[in-house]
């Protein structure tokens, strides 16, 4: 996929994941994988892109500079990835779209659409590359005006501080870009969500996002050294200290801020050497308690690796169902039995990446971990994940054509409680359905690991219902099932999607009344008139 520095409205598909150009099949082995464990598929019927723009109301918004008023483009804006934002589009039904689209390219630009925002009562949602899966971007029912901002234009590299390695990127400008770029110069960030294709490096740091490759320097926190935030009170210019004890770090307060306090026009990252090698192995684990405590051992042993997941046995299985070269998949399973390991194993992968000493050492010391714990080397296998990485959100277009709804959530917790929790969340997904007489297929992976305690991350699939509505009961009902044992377990409610709108009904049980008033306070000090995307993070402000 070429490095963009935007998006691209022409290119984008308006109701699905990613570019018009790539597509996605489900494997025969999927299929079958799903029709054994859910039952034949239900296809949908989708509303087609002329019939939803017809649907447009009129705009709320006064014409003005900046600002985009075309029905197709509202269209495109109004909604992100989460899985009734599918619904929504996919059924052309779709309650509230943007009364307009801004479309600045400065910071100056951002601070004049502000003020008119405040003149006309109008409600602002920022939007980068469109992909929040919890509802952040998505446009709400509102009294007053909705303008989505698109920060696409706030892209390229500013400043390149090499000897610093710090480099000043506008907030708009997406991952490919970035890496393209920082590439030719021996840089690399090494944040890469599986949304890298399109997510744009304000969003990393407004959701407080978390990298394939966080278990060496991929979640945000880590490389978010500063910036500028033009709030609706005013503009934060945020140094990048390598380290300050002057009071609390505001940088904390953006991060994960989710677009409630205001526009980040510009990001400083820091950044790190291209690896002078890089390189991934894949384990079968005798069993997922062998794989759970070599995933903990590795971690607590603080081995300077660049990833670390181990996946259920049932998350193996399904990744091989869904692989398009079953001969290579027949041949790994056949080289397993030779080595007499049970059906139920589970799968590790490592990746190293960095200097070649390092690396080769961190590589040598998990691998005598693992071989503690009876894994055996899979050959191929990590090579052929990490080139598919970011296949699979382009897959979930295909399950719904296929007449399967598929989605996501995570949650982490300390190494105590990872059993329990996990098998309890399996537990409870699996069995939201049974009053719809409908099954639920679940898998898991630890997807981030740190010495206290690692991200358990849930990826389930289940038949679409006869309509919109009962698909999206079905969703709800699994996500709050979910939601249940994660709040019963003390567990966090997002370890790295961020809150959005979908979970801000759990936010106040992790946080407590007065985390959640201190929040509060914050955002009224930012944004005094409540502009900023009403609903998202918090519930929305009243005026």
């Amino acid at each position: 996929m070429r490095p963009r520095i935007g998006h691209d409205d022409a290119m984008r598909r308006w109701n699905g994941w990613g570019d018009e150009g790539h597509t996605a099949e489900v494997s025969e082995g999927g299929l079958a994988l799903l029709a054994e464990k859910l039952g034949p598929g239900r296809p949908p019927v989708d509303a087609t892109l002329a019939k939803v723009v017809a649907a447009v109301p009129t705009s709320r918004a006064k014409p003005g500079e900046f600002l985009d008023l075309d029905p197709e483009g509202r269209v495109r804006h109004a909604r992100g990835q989460s899985f009734p934002d599918l619904v929504d589009l996919r059924s052309g039904r779709l309650d509230a779209v943007p009364d307009a689209v801004a479309r600045p390219r400065t910071a100056a630009h951002i601070r004049d659409i502000l003020v008119r925002a405040k003149a006309q009562g109008a409600r602002l949602v920022p939007y980068g590359g469109g992909t929040s899966v919890t509802g952040g971007v998505s446009t709400r029912r509102l009294p007053d005006p909705v303008i989505t901002v698109d920060l696409s234009g706030l892209a390229g590299v500013r400043e390149m501080d090499e000897r610093s390695g710090l480099v000043t990127v506008g907030a708009g400008t997406t991952g490919p870009a970035l890496d393209s770029w920082l590439r030719e110069r021996g840089l690399f960030i090494g944040h890469e969500p599986q949304s890298f294709d399109l997510a744009t490096v304000g969003g990393w740091v407004a959701a407080r996002g978390s990298g394939l490759r966080s278990f060496g320097q991929g979640r945000i926190e880590q490389l978010f050294a500063g910036g500028t935030l033009e709030s609706p009170a005013g503009t934060m210019v945020m140094p990048p200290f390598p380290a300050s004890a002057a009071g609390p770090d505001l940088r904390q307060l953006v991060l994960g801020s989710e677009g409630r306090l205001g526009f980040l026009s510009d990001v400083i990252l820091r950044t790190s050497p291209v690896p002078e090698i890089e390189g991934m192995e894949a384990w079968a684990m005798p069993t997922w308690q062998e794989g759970c405590e070599a995933a903990r051992a590795i971690a607590q042993a603080r081995l300077p690796l660049s990833l670390v997941r181990l996946s259920t046995p049932a998350e193996a299985r399904t990744l091989l169902a869904f692989s398009d070269h079953p001969g290579q998949v027949k041949a790994l399973q056949a080289y397993i039995r030779a080595r007499r390991k049970p059906h139920a194993w589970a799968l590790l992968i490592t990746g190293v990446a960095g200097a070649r000493n390092l690396a080769r050492l961190a590589r040598n010391e998990a691998a005598e971990i693992i071989d503690a714990h009876e894994g055996i080397r899979l050959p191929g296998l990590a090579e052929g994940w990490f080139a598919a990485r970011f296949r699979t959100p382009y897959l979930r277009n295909a399950l719904w054509e296929a007449g399967y709804g598929s989605d996501t959530l995570e949650t982490a917790t300390d190494w105590s409680r990872v059993p329990t929790l996990l098998s309890r969340l399996e537990a409870a997904i699996e069995q939201a359905l049974l009053p719809h007489r409908e099954k639920v297929h679940v898998f898991t992976h630890l997807s981030h690991l740190y010495p206290t305690g690692a991200s358990i991350y849930l990826s389930f699939i289940f038949r679409l219902g006869s309509t919109p509505e009962a698909t999206l009961t079905w969703w709800r009902a699994i996500r709050a099932a979910a939601a249940s044992v994660i709040a019963a377990e003390g567990a966090t409610i997002s370890h790295h999607h961020g809150v959005g709108a979908d979970a801000v009904p759990y936010l106040r049980t992790e946080k407590g009344p007065l985390g959640i008033a201190a929040l509060e306070a914050v955002t009224r000090v930012f944004d005094p008139d409540g502009l900023m995307n009403p609903g998202v993070l918090l519930e929305g402000p009243k005026r």
